[in-house]
């Protein structure tokens, strides 16, 4: 049965979880939570939005309160002993009022030798996907927008707390403009969506459909030695999977004690499967920022909590298990850019301790022979995000990755991710990225553009030290 969430929602553990918690939930737009613990204290806590910001906030409290599990969004980690890397920021402030939320998932592309354009993740602004322009990759100017107000494809869902638009990519292929992007389509999904114009700043003309749907992320276009484009995507299985073990702990909660570990983990689940009947009553994202601890509980121990769940058994815990594991894909595309040929082929999985529950934001650079993928891995919104490398001969693989992580977060710049690659004014490759400032991480949080000159020699990436 679902919840009428513009009235008071008042919810209990089920008996069998290690701890038993009684949450009232008041309020449409701000809310307060009234939390008590069965034979032990009770507190309120007031959550004057729903972003990310507010909820963590209230889980640090959760932590102080009821011992529950720390979130990592408001902490490093520990040094890994390895050198600063040479990044150098580009972009730090907005430089236009129109964008709101930085120069996250960046793509840079050279047009010339002194013609550059920068596209950027937009998230739920108005104005989708600022494209900026620069002669020399250190003075920025806002050209337009690829979706301006009003303007966006009818498949996709806008509006304040409901639209993602994020991941686009710029490519010049032929005599056309394409962009690759992600948006949430009408049905809360995220789908892969495309748009073409003649020039880099528009106007850009989306199709009808997404071609590739049913949630799915970042898009990335390589075109091959041989001229042939391919698009390459990640299944967000990690979308699915939080829900997945909210609704099997909230169905079986004695096996909080059995997949957990820790005191404050077995406590962090107990406390997140008894929000889980309004949790499946929210908006995508939220979902996300109400159970990222338990996210963070499950994957603290990522290789042992997959085993633990193996051992489970059962349809719900199976598909939980599933998810666990995220897919890239790449397909060739058609030479129009209109459809996808054949079949899609895995080209890369999560199976480094480093990455944890997900991989994400491909790049692809073809040098030498040699296709160099650069993505993310782990949580995003957290300090444990960061980059790795993966090297093949062919565009699909197999791809043999680096087992350390390229680059990761610093006392500097936390959470370094979704890269892309173009050759500066000086002749050599750079890499772009974005990163959160320190213990300001976080969906929505402002990222800034770093860059650094990179070398792809031998099956070996490595930075440059510039200058």
């Amino acid at each position: 049965m679902s919840l009428d969430l513009s009235r008071p929602v008042r919810l209990r553990t089920p008996e069998g979880a290690p701890a038993v918690f009684e949450v009232a939930i008041e309020g449409t737009g701000p809310r307060r939570f009234r939390i008590a613990e069965r034979g032990g204290r009770s507190h309120a806590y007031d959550l004057p939005t729903r972003e990310q910001g507010a909820y963590l906030d209230l889980f640090e409290g959760l932590c102080r309160d009821f011992g529950l599990r720390q979130p990592l969004g408001r902490s490093l980690p520990p040094a890994n002993g390895r050198a600063e890397p040479p990044l150098r920021p580009l972009l730090t402030a907005p430089v236009d009022p129109e964008i709101l939320y930085g120069y996250g998932d960046p793509c840079v592309l050279r047009l010339g030798p002194h013609d550059y354009r920068l596209l950027v993740t937009s998230n739920d602004a108005p104005n989708a996907f600022p494209i900026l322009a620069s002669a020399d990759l250190e003075t920025w100017r806002l050209t337009g927008f690829v979706f301006p107000r009003g303007q966006a494809p009818g498949w996709t869902l806008t509006g304040p707390g409901m639209a993602d638009f994020w991941a686009p990519e710029m490519h010049r292929i032929d005599d056309q403009y394409w962009v690759c992007f992600a948006a949430r389509g009408q049905d809360r999904t995220l789908a892969i969506g495309m748009a073409r114009s003649s020039t880099p700043d528009g106007p850009f003309v989306a199709d009808e459909a997404p071609i590739v749907g049913g949630g799915v992320i970042d898009p990335h276009i390589l075109v091959d030695a041989a001229g042939a484009p391919w698009l390459i995507w990640k299944r967000d299985e990690n979308d699915l999977w939080p829900g997945r073990l909210g609704a099997l702990l909230h169905d079986r909660p004695e096996l909080v004690d059995r997949l957990f570990e820790t005191r404050q983990d077995r406590r962090t689940a107990a406390f997140v499967l008894t929000l889980w009947p309004w949790v499946g009553e929210l908006e995508p994202m939220e979902q996300f920022f109400v159970q990222q601890t338990l996210i963070e509980a499950a994957t603290a121990d990522f290789a042992g909590f997959r085993a633990r769940l193996a051992g489970v058994g059962g349809p719900l815990a199976q598909a939980v298990l599933e998810a666990l594991t995220t897919r890239i894909h790449a397909q060739r595309l058609a030479r129009d850019g209109r459809s996808l040929l054949g079949e899609p082929v895995v080209i890369l999985e999560n199976d480094q301790p480093w990455e944890a529950h997900l991989i994400e934001g491909v790049w692809v650079t073809c040098d030498g022979g040699r296709y160099y993928l650069l993505y993310a891995g782990n949580d995003f919104s957290t300090a444990h995000y960061g980059i790795g490398v993966a090297v093949a001969d062919q565009p699909t693989g197999p791809y043999r990755k680096v087992s350390e992580v390229f680059l990761s977060s610093t006392s500097q710049w936390w959470g370094p991710g979704h890269p892309s690659v173009a050759t500066g004014p000086d002749g050599r490759r750079h890499i772009f990225l974005h990163a959160f400032r320190p213990g300001e991480a976080g969906y929505k949080a402002f990222r800034v553009l770093l860059t650094a000159p990179i070398r792809f020699e031998d099956g070996r990436v490595s930075l440059v030290a510039d200058g």
